[in-house]
């Protein structure tokens, strides 16, 4: 028994190599700290965040259009103000007394398929129908009116078009501007900047007032555009956001406020249950 504790004991004090974890991403030994094989002292100084983000995800330094166009991204959905859900539960949990990264989880754990997935939704449209489209089965304007009939049938919105407060969202033009500069100058494709432009021509057809990309569909091109896989989309955006949600849990949290619900006090939810009334009889009376 001392002899297989010794053991134990000599493997650890010789930092043994295990596959219980089996990583790429990361090499630490003590001393050392590499990161996709590069040591980090290395990067430090060297590369920017949105071009470290891209080597921990993809495995390599990215080329400077690459990185900038990330970083545009990145740039664009950091905040949207309390009127987004995160936003405002990050706020409200600040003032509960949670401490600032339980205030940031709850603000985060809020990004679901609703608010937050509509950019993943997007790409995966756009991948699905350039895909169609370059095999030859059918042309761009054939896929995306297939697509739209299918969705009208259904009753379902597409995701990526028309916002709930902007007419039409500030953050698409230059986002868009940027991969047709980069679509021009050859370093992306364009393909799925293509088809997405044909939705929103397309979704404007017959309707009083344009349906303009939002947010979520001008980031699902530049993450098209970039080779994303739509998951991961997501993910880059939660970590945009993530930003926004650390300011607005800090700045709530210097403000001292305690206990600050959803509506102000002097506001009352809708009630819609029955009317004031009173029971027919006491416990008591019921069971003598």
């Amino acid at each position: 028994m001392n002899d297989a504790r010794a053991t134990a004991r000599a493997a650890v004090d010789s930092r043994a190599v295990t596959d219980w974890w089996s990583t790429s991403v990361s090499d630490i030994e003590p001393g050392v700290v590499r990161l996709r094989g590069y040591p980090v002292e290395s990067l430090i100084g060297e590369v920017s965040f949105a071009e470290m983000i891209w080597l921990m995800l993809r495995g390599e330094l990215p080329a400077p259009h690459q990185a900038r166009l990330l970083e545009m991204t990145l740039v664009a959905a950091v905040d949207h103000g309390p009127q987004a859900p995160s936003i405002a539960a990050a706020r409200m949990a600040a003032t509960c007394g949670v401490g600032l990264n339980g205030a940031v989880a709850t603000g985060v754990n809020l990004l679901g398929d609703v608010h937050g997935g509509a950019g993943q939704q997007c790409l995966e449209i756009l991948v699905s129908l350039r895909r169609s489209c370059d095999s030859g089965r059918t042309s761009v304007p054939e896929a995306v009116a297939e697509l739209l009939a299918e969705y009208k049938a259904a009753g379902r919105f597409v995701p990526g078009f028309g916002h709930r407060f902007h007419p039409r969202d500030p953050r698409r033009d230059p986002l868009l501007e940027a991969v047709r500069a980069e679509a021009d100058a050859g370093t992306v494709d364009g393909g799925h900047l293509e088809v997405a432009l044909e939705l929103e021509a397309q979704l404007a057809t017959g309707r009083p007032r344009p349906v303009p990309m939002n947010i979520d569909g001008a980031t699902a091109v530049v993450h098209a555009e970039l080779g994303f896989e739509p998951e991961l989309a997501r993910g880059l955006f939660v970590l945009s956001r993530s930003v926004g949600i650390l300011a607005h849990a800090w700045e709530e949290h210097g403000a001292g406020r305690r206990i600050k619900g959803p509506i102000p006090p002097p506001l009352l939810p809708t009630y819609t249950g029955p009317a004031p009334r009173e029971p027919k009889s006491t416990s008591r009376e019921r069971h003598k």
